[in-house]
């Protein structure tokens, strides 16, 4: 007997982590194939279930008696034991409609185009009927798309952009001009394409996390008769700062790699310094990679870092100061990361070993182009202190204590 949840590929589940900070019962994953499922099922030795892809409809039949949300959805996530009976409801429900409330998107009288037609889309139509939409338009595969170009609220059900898929997109934002709200199902990671684009729009939008919370939260209430839904911004939170990478920008010689040291070390983090990263990539020196080959190659191999490290999780992450130059590399960091700007005076820049840092002039010249860029990117601004420890623990107190 226990609870636990039921999928195909659980491999970046966070469902373990999320239930069992709850605290009240131990939580499993089982990575079962069809038959392991409708074996396990038959034999009936548990307390609670949740149930991912791709066997929600497939519980269906494992079940006593099923909600009235989960036979107008058509799909079961949560599976629990009461009275000697199994019962079978849909928790995804509650979940997408706290995701939704959460970032203020409301569905009255809109028109919401819902990407993909699986089981997770089946609820998500279910909510937004729910909440009033003047009209929904799901993009099967192969979907002509012409027709949608005024939908005002956008949804993605599908598994575009998924880790270790990131970056994939099926639309082009910008094609959407009446756009005014972009929820995207998944959480890993926190920012697809999709957001990201949203986010430079300033569009209100939300990646999965919330809803993954707030079905676990109701899935939790089901299994034991005690109410979770109160606890839902606290597991979030605490999932964002575990998992959140900590990425510092700034100047060349801002103390970036010093401060992100020291922030690995008493936050228990991986430290990684993405110019290091480059050196060791290529067996040369920064220096020797700029006289060698020049810096549109160095650039090149900063892209190939930061979309290597920015799909990672819980790491903080010191760039070069010139990342912020190329689009791709911030879309690749913005994806998991909050980003912190290390302000410093220019006469207080380090020099050594690099190559563009050549003089007070460079540098001054080199900030007025890289500023904004900081600042744009930057979530938050920190200005630099003398005290490497005083810098480092503004960022964890900011990190700890974000909403």
């Amino acid at each position: 007997m226990g609870y636990g949840l039921i999928g195909e590929n659980l491999s970046y589940s966070f469902s373990k982590l999320i239930h069992e900070k709850l605290g009240d019962y131990p939580y499993e994953l089982f990575g079962f194939n069809s038959d392991q499922f409708a074996a396990y099922m038959a034999g009936g030795h548990f307390d609670g279930l949740n149930i991912t892809v791709p066997y929600k409809k497939a519980v269906m039949p494992f079940c006593d008696e099923i909600s009235e949300i989960a036979k107008e959805i058509g799909a079961v996530n949560t599976v629990y034991q009461k009275d000697g009976k199994r019962f079978g409801t849909n928790t995804d429900y509650d979940g997408f409609v706290y995701m939704a409330q959460r970032c203020g998107i409301s569905f009255k009288g809109k028109k919401v185009l819902i990407l993909g037609a699986g089981g997770t889309s089946l609820t998500v139509q279910k909510c937004v009927r729910d909440g009033g939409a003047r009209e929904i338009s799901v993009a099967y595969r192969n979907h002509n798309f012409e027709a949608d170009h005024d939908a005002e609220i956008i949804v993605n059900t599908t598994p575009v952009g998924t880790f270790p898929n990131n970056g994939e997109k099926i639309i082009d934002l910008a094609q959407f001009p009446t756009c005014e709200g972009v929820l995207d199902v998944v959480y890993n990671p926190l920012r697809t394409d999709l957001l990201l684009r949203a986010k430079e729009k300033n569009i209100p939008h939300s990646d999965g996390l919330p809803m993954l919370v707030a079905q676990a939260t109701a899935a939790a209430t089901l299994f034991t008769g005690k109410d979770y839904g109160h606890r839902n911004e606290e597991i979030i939170e605490w999932l964002l700062s575990s998992i959140q990478n900590i990425v510092l920008i700034g100047m060349p010689g801002s103390g970036k790699s010093t401060v992100g040291k020291y922030l690995a070390e008493k936050m228990g983090r991986t430290f990684i310094d993405l110019d290091e990263a480059i050196v060791q990539a290529a067996s040369l020196s920064i220096p020797d990679i700029f006289s060698k080959y020049g810096e549109p190659v160095f650039r090149d191999m900063e892209t190939a870092a930061a979309k290597e490290y920015g799909k990672q999780k819980g790491l903080v992450i010191a760039t070069g100061g010139g990342v912020v130059l190329k689009k791709e590399n911030m879309d690749a960091l913005m994806q998991n990361g909050v980003l912190f700007f290390l302000n410093r005076e220019i006469s207080k820049l380090a020099t050594d070993g690099r190559p563009l840092s050549t003089g007070i002039e460079a540098l001054q010249k080199m900030d007025q182009e890289r500023r904004p860029l900081y600042e744009t990117y930057g979530d938050y601004v920190i200005d630099v202190s003398e005290d490497v420890a005083e810098t480092g623990n503004k960022i964890e107190k900011i990190i700890r204590e974000r909403k």
